[in-house]
């Protein structure tokens, strides 16, 4: 990648790419914080609407609950084309 440094994506872009997506997702299918927190524990993951609405805000999340929150929204993919797209509306592109 041959980037300048200046616009590279920081830390901080990473997490706004992380809220911009959930978010996205929790609206396609109209689900709000309280219908995610039911949603999650329904798989064994308790996690109330507020602390999930820091967390998604946030955009600062681990791993499994990324993927906990993928499974139950039924999610299909993160598409590469779609990180790229949102990246470039942040004014943060990256090489394709």
């Amino acid at each position: 990648m041959n980037i300048p440094s200046n616009s590279q994506p920081r830390s901080a872009d990473w997490r706004q790419l992380v809220q911009r997506i959930i978010k996205a997702e929790m609206s396609k299918r109209g689900t709000k914080y309280q219908d995610l927190s039911d949603r999650l524990l329904t798989i064994g993951v308790d996690q109330s609407a507020d602390n999930l609405r820091n967390k998604v805000n946030k955009g600062i999340m681990g791993a499994d609950l990324l993927l906990q929150i993928m499974y139950v929204l039924n999610m299909r993919r993160i598409e590469r084309e779609e990180i790229l797209d949102i990246f470039a509306d942040m004014g943060r592109p990256l090489d394709a």
